[in-house]
């Protein structure tokens, strides 16, 4: 089975991060990621968003010649998703997506910790658009952009494990999303600083996308 992850922003580290993620939840998969180089630095609000667009649909006809059986959009915003799922040769799934199915099979409410306000938006459309508006007590914006998610410093570290834990204390849940692919490598070392149960976008598609591309 291959899966591929396309980043939809241009940034090669989180792309690299995000296939070491993918590949560890799925280690029998070959995970492969490419990096959209036309698109901005990070996704941060939908103008980033719609920017990214033409540069996944570019990438489309390559993904078909290499066969792959699952296609992800490794950004929580699920950047073009329902045109990519429209077009493509084989089953998209987004990590956001992914990510409330996943909390949702887990059976308790949960909030989204996610970068900057500019998301939140973006990010509460996809949830109500998908049907998991019911399951989620809130979406909270850290103020952290992107990019110092994905370098993972410790004040990051402390920062999302201090809206992880106002999420458990103010909204009563029992769950955190982790709403950025940059966040992907912290899963780890943040549920050991909050005790609560995290979810990771990237982890949860590579297991979805191992389950639906055995049913096409």
């Amino acid at each position: 089975m291959r899966l591929l992850y396309l980043n939809p922003n241009s940034t090669e580290a989180m792309t690299r991060s995000v296939v070491a993620v993918a590949q560890a939840a799925v280690p029998e998969a070959e995970v492969i990621g490419w990096t959209n180089h036309a698109g901005p630095p990070a996704i941060q609000g939908p103008e980033d968003g719609a920017a990214a667009v033409p540069g996944l649909m570019a990438m489309l006809p390559a993904a078909r010649e290499t066969r792959a059986d699952a296609i992800v959009i490794a950004c929580f915003d699920d950047t073009g998703l329902a045109r990519m799922r429209a077009a493509a040769h084989c089953p998209v799934l987004g990590i956001g997506q992914s990510a409330y199915v996943m909390a949702g099979l887990l059976g308790e409410r949960f909030s989204v910790v996610t970068t900057l306000a500019v998301s939140v938006p973006v990010i509460e459309g996809n949830i109500a658009r998908l049907g998991h508006a019911h399951a989620c007590a809130a979406v909270r914006a850290s103020g952290l952009p992107v990019l110092t998610v994905e370098e993972g410093g410790e004040s990051a570290r402390a920062r999302l494990a201090e809206e992880i834990l106002r999420a458990r204390e103010e909204d009563g849940v029992g769950i955190a999303v982790l709403g950025c692919a940059g966040m992907a490598m912290l899963r780890s070392d943040l549920s050991r600083r909050t005790g609560m149960v995290l979810v990771d976008g990237v982890a949860a598609s590579a297991r979805l996308a191992r389950a639906v591309s055995g049913m096409v």
